[in-house]
């Protein structure tokens, strides 16, 4: 089986008023990876790029605080949250992780007020692009403008489609979309393995038995970014690109090899890592994959917003559904061995890229 692009759970981006996609480009394999032996080497000692409007704040770089104030909803008050996320009706019994705020380095993220995203929107479209992680971003949003109006103020309508789904307030003509495209791109994928879902890897009508995961990642980014230049209109649309959302699925990465740890994935995790523990990522350099992004992204003559939320994510172990979810069947949940660890639980961490890009819009 000879496979375009299997899906990643990594990588998706959000835009506004963007409704199609389809994307080509020419780029030759050897040049492709003779580009990629090129950047790399400088690309080790440059810092990751950080766009948002606000030039002196690092958002994306700070800690997590606990705070009572939140969550900003409850998941019994967004009856839009699909099983699969809705960690708390599947009986999650603890509570903490829904306690945190992320505080960056130098500033404060402005609370987030659905009523003024709903004002400052009025007539326009979100559309997230993407595969599961961005439809668990998706519902994130939604839940927090739904909570927000009072629902004898504002009327809404829910309309579920394959690729399209669509969440409108009516009275503000405020529209909240999600297309469903795991293969964004052609010629890109992250999956080895048992996971690898395909034999062959068709690029410029020749095949491949493999190819190197960042020189496929850089291929298919720049196929996106050639796509967006070339048929976005910047001056009515503004792009987001949502940076890569971490997996929890092995320990040792933040107990940092002490001995006698039980657990087999992010299952029974409670607390975030400690911004001091030494652990692979975070406190290790910065992700493959991210410099692959920073560099597609500078090389663009007018770049996405970058929200970078790689770091923060890292930090938020305790936030994935593990066994609560409503995918998994009573077998799966008595053994950790089938936690997801992937996703995340709503409320929870998507409620802060999605304050991340509120402030990004809007400050």
């Amino acid at each position: 089986m000879a496979l375009q692009s299997p899906a990643s759970l990594l990588l998706h981006f959000l835009v506004l008023f963007i409704t199609t996609l389809s994307l080509h480009s020419n780029l030759s394999f050897s040049a492709l990876l003779l580009s990629l032996r090129h950047h790399h080497q400088h690309l080790k000692s440059e810092r990751p790029m950080i766009h948002a409007n606000q030039s002196n704040c690092a958002l994306f770089v700070g800690n997590w605080v606990h705070d009572d104030s939140y969550p900003l909803y409850q998941s019994s008050s967004c009856p839009m949250i699909d099983p699969q996320f809705n960690c708390q009706l599947y009986g999650r019994p603890d509570s903490d992780y829904l306690k945190y705020r992320w505080r960056p380095l130098n500033c404060d993220l402005p609370r987030f007020n659905g009523g003024e995203f709903l004002m400052q929107m009025r007539g326009k479209t979100v559309l997230f692009v993407g595969d599961s992680l961005g439809h668990n971003q998706w519902e994130s949003l939604i839940c927090m403008l739904y909570t927000a109006v009072p629902q004898s103020q504002s009327q809404t309508q829910m309309v579920k489609g394959e690729p399209l789904s669509t969440f409108r307030f009516l009275d503000y003509g405020v529209t909240i979309s999600f297309y469903k495209s795991p293969f964004l791109v052609d010629h890109w994928w992250t999956h080895e393995g048992s996971l690898q879902g395909w034999d062959y890897i068709e690029l410029g009508g020749k095949y491949y038995p493999n190819m190197d995961r960042l020189a496929a990642l850089e291929r298919g980014l720049r196929t996106w970014a050639n796509w967006v230049e070339t048929n976005i209109d910047r001056t009515r649309t503004k792009v987001f690109f949502l940076g890569i959302s971490p997996t929890h699925t092995n320990p040792n990465e933040w107990n940092n090899g002490v001995t006698g740890v039980t657990r087999k994935s992010c299952y029974g995790e409670t607390e975030p890592i400690s911004a001091t523990s030494a652990t692979a990522y975070p406190g290790a350099e910065y992700p493959e994959q991210m410099k692959v992004i920073d560099m597609v992204l500078r090389d663009m003559k007018n770049p996405p917003s970058l929200l970078d939320i790689t770091l923060l994510s890292a930090f938020r172990k305790d936030g994935h559904p593990s066994i609560y979810t409503g995918d998994l069947s009573p077998q799966q949940r008595s053994n950790p061995l089938y936690s997801d660890c992937s996703h995340w639980c709503l409320p929870g961490l998507p409620d802060t890229w999605n304050e991340l890009f509120y402030t990004a819009l809007f400050y």
